[in-house]
């Protein structure tokens, strides 16, 4: 059990392919890192909007996306817009996480059913670690193909480029703490803002 949790640990600090991936997108598929929609947190996201435009259903990152890294509890600031959010789109609101309902590190799912008796939406259950893998898993879960879908998390490298990937509608968020981020974590998103930089340099040329 100790070694589970000791892994779990630093696999949620360490994304090594998260780390890779970013390498491959800055040399060769900068666009995949690119958001379709970028605010500050989901309390500037209009659900109303989204579910006029015809989305079915909302996917979110659970780490510095909804909830402070590594907490099993809702960023209480957010309760307002996520509660509009449910409102709107019913139970086809998901978590879908690097961490919580994730194999490698939460076999059990114990944090998984902690987070949702924490928040009230469905974790989802999924065997690979964004930005790698299919959408199949949520697909199944919403019983619809992922672009009637928003994905929305913190990190361009992880929770975007697995969302263009797989035909989701992304919106990046701001994270909401950097002080439990580790030292190459914040190096990511560096680069993640110079592939930001040089993408609307690239459409303005």
């Amino acid at each position: 059990m100790w070694w589970t949790d000791l892994k779990a640990a630093l696999g949620q600090r360490i994304n090594l392919e998260g780390i890779a991936c970013s390498v491959g997108i800055l040399s060769k598929d900068k666009h995949l890192a690119i958001p379709h929609v970028t605010v500050p947190d989901i309390r500037y996201i209009d659900w109303a909007e989204l579910k006029k435009s015809g989305f079915k259903g909302v996917v979110f990152d659970k780490d510095n996306t909804i909830t402070a890294p590594y907490s099993l509890s809702l960023w209480a600031p957010l309760g307002s817009s996520i509660e509009q959010c449910k409102s709107l789109f019913g139970d086809n609101v998901a978590v879908f996480s690097n961490s919580a309902g994730l194999t490698e590190y939460d076999p059990d799912g114990e944090k998984a059913r902690a987070l949702e008796d924490a928040i009230g939406i469905n974790v989802i259950r999924h065997r690979v670690k964004k930005p790698a893998g299919s959408a199949e898993e949520i697909e199944q879960h919403f019983g619809c193909e992922s672009s009637s879908l928003v994905m929305v998390g913190d990190r361009p490298f992880t929770d975007i480029v697995y969302g263009n990937r797989n035909g989701f509608f992304t919106i990046l968020t701001e994270p909401l703490s950097l002080a439990e981020e580790p030292l190459v974590v914040r190096q990511v998103r560096h680069l993640s803002n110079i592939c930001k930089l040089n993408m609307q340099t690239y459409k303005c040329s």
